[in-house]
């Protein structure tokens, strides 16, 4: 069940026709694979047009700037994530999140083509960053999000193995984490394991049944992905320290 403060930010941002997409663990939740969070994050478009709708529609939520960096295109398009709390009586001390640019993630106009779109029970219409486009967006270095990486994988499999079309295998052998699942991926849809042995190579053990070496392959290919994000945000997190030393 979503909680009655975030669908209050969610129609807001659709009654102001703001072009954004929820990510996060809201978003997980509506994927099937709960997990709380105290936060509304969302992509958006940082151009003109649509940053003023963004403006309206905090308004609206009466929310306040938490944090720098201020709410600057130039913040978004570097990547920084611009914070504000609610004030709204509907949505009170909700922590709105927004970004426009994310390591590995495709720029938004993309990641809209590809957006999912659903339907509360209450008729609140969201906007979801795509299962993979999700999948993609939660690999930083928290210990919390590589768990849900492989819950969010595995509910999407058991849910469509019956049946899959091939985007659904291909993303499944490009980011299951689960060796087992792997394995039997790999025996059931072989050709599929082949082409994408070769920018994967760790599917090469799960194609030969190797399933200790293939859960090592794993917790390599993840703390590689970790250095990756601490590598790219550090010279953001050095761009923050100093907007906060020049307040």
């Amino acid at each position: 069940m979503i909680p009655n403060p975030i669908l209050k930010v969610l129609s807001s941002m659709r009654k102001h026709r703001v072009q954004c997409l929820l990510m996060g663990g809201q978003a997980c939740v509506f994927y099937g694979a709960a997990e709380f969070s105290r936060d509304t994050n969302l992509a958006i478009l940082a151009d003109e047009g649509n940053l003023a709708r963004l403006q309206a529609a905090l308004d609206e939520l009466h929310a306040k700037l938490i944090a720098v960096p201020n709410f600057n295109p130039a913040h978004l398009q570097k990547g920084h994530a611009i914070h504000f709390r609610c004030q709204h009586p509907e949505a009170i001390g909700m922590r709105v999140e927004v970004m426009s640019k994310m390591r590995g993630v495709d720029p938004f106009p993309d990641l809209w083509e590809r957006r999912t779109t659903l339907e509360t029970q209450d008729g609140t219409v969201c906007d979801l960053l795509s299962l993979p486009d999700l999948v993609l967006a939660k690999k930083p270095q928290r210990d919390k999000d590589w768990p849900m990486i492989r819950r969010l994988v595995e509910a999407n499999y058991f849910e469509n193995e019956a049946s899959p079309n091939p985007d659904q295998i291909a993303f499944w052998f490009r980011e299951l984490r689960t060796p087992v699942l792997l394995m039997d991926s790999a025996r059931t849809w072989p050709d599929f394991a082949q082409s994408h042995s070769s920018a994967r190579p760790l599917i090469n053990l799960a194609i030969s049944g190797d399933e200790a070496a293939l859960a090592a392959a794993l917790d390599r290919e993840e703390q590689t992905e970790r250095l990756r994000d601490r590598d790219y945000w550090q010279p953001l997190k050095h761009e923050l320290e100093k907007m906060r030393m020049d307040l």
